[in-house]
């Protein structure tokens, strides 16, 4: 039987490369002194962040509710391989590195021992792990310095060559910009990274086991392996989005940050997107958290100006939860979905014909 697996041509990446300049660009039009450029940066982070949930949640088919518990340990992680209080003081490129790895290794230990678990019931595990690390990065003083977080994280190192090739001397501390490109270069690789997984073995094999898991293991598929890898690479991809957070910051923030709330809004930017589409989840994040990060503090000021006393900032919860009522009623495929999804949603099911869709 020849191989009909699509492979994916440069003109399928022209809206990703499209996007790519116009944020490359952005900041030398925004120039240096704003805070969109830094809202911006936090869309980046936020982006990598959902990436990594619609792995678990949009390619394997896992509801998975403890997104955010993997997000503070990415932060946690670099803030105590960084900060003085102890004794490691690595680097940024190696503290970020072991945080990624370090969510990921948390993802399979979570996964280990519920992997066999479906449904509601995976999703009540996630849920209660998500809760359960929360309560920890509060209480475990000692080690997370609990509400009083740790700080300050050091900022990366800029290479000297960069400093000298632009004749001045280049901080991530009163610029903006640095992290700026730091995030969008490490987004873009990530982008770049699961459009090749889509189409590998594995991908497929996670498309497989959320169509139907007991035909794709039916036909040799190691359902087991494959759920592991999805959940160790959400969690991995939240981590490095975790140290990516605290270090802009250069606090590991109050544990609250890595609540079930944020766990939801990332899920809530899927559902709006697209699950199971990288171009949908990019969508959704810059709809939904361009909303709360950059729309509504500009929205609350020209309030505060007319001196009105209603601000959108305390109604953005309901505004999530209004949108995502809408989304499931009349669009419950998202915005931009992926090709396989939209006929699962439009096409009748005598139609449908899996060569070619991603």
């Amino acid at each position: 039987m020849p191989n009909r697996i699509a492979r994916p041509r440069w003109g399928h990446f022209l809206p990703e490369l499209a996007a790519l300049i116009v944020f490359v660009l952005l900041p030398f039009v925004l120039g240096q002194k704003t805070t969109v450029g830094g809202s911006i940066t936090d869309l980046f982070v936020f982006a990598i962040l959902a990436l990594g949930l619609n792995v678990v949640v949009g390619y394997a088919g896992l509801l998975h509710l403890g997104i955010a518990a993997f997000f503070g340990i990415g932060a946690y992680i670099i803030g105590i391989l960084t900060v003085g209080a102890y004794p490691f003081q690595l680097s940024f490129s190696a503290a970020i590195v072991l945080a990624t790895f370090g969510a990921g290794l948390a993802g399979l230990i979570l996964a280990a021992p519920t992997i066999r678990l479906r449904g509601d019931y995976l999703a009540l595990v996630t849920l209660g792990f998500g809760e359960v690390v929360n309560v920890a990065l509060k209480n475990l003083d000692a080690i997370t310095g609990g509400m009083k977080t740790l700080n300050p994280l050091p900022p990366p190192a800029m290479p000297a060559w960069l400093s000298s090739l632009l004749h001045r001397p280049i901080t991530f501390q009163n610029d903006y910009r640095p992290f700026y490109f730091l995030s969008l270069a490490i987004l873009a690789g990530v982008v770049l990274l699961l459009r090749n997984l889509e189409n590998s073995r594995l991908g497929r094999a996670w498309v497989a086991i959320r169509e139907d898991e007991l035909a794709a293991t039916c036909l040799g598929i190691p359902a087991t392996r494959v759920k592991l890898a999805a959940f160790a690479l959400s969690a991995a991809l939240a981590g490095l989005a975790g140290g990516m957070f605290a270090t802009k910051l250069a606090t590991t923030s109050d544990p609250h940050t890595y609540s079930f709330n944020l766990s939801i809004t990332v899920l809530c930017c899927l559902i709006l997107g697209g699950l199971g589409s990288i171009r949908g989840v990019l969508l959704g994040v810059l709809l939904l958290q361009g909303y709360e990060l950059i729309l509504v503090p500009q929205l609350d000021q020209w309030a505060h100006a007319l001196h009105w006393s209603l601000t959108l900032k305390q109604w953005n919860l309901l505004t999530f939860g209004v949108v995502l009522i809408l989304m499931v009623r009349f669009r419950p495929e998202g915005l931009l979905p992926s090709r396989r999804i939209q006929h699962e949603y439009h096409a009748p099911a005598s139609n449908i014909e899996p060569k070619d869709l991603p």
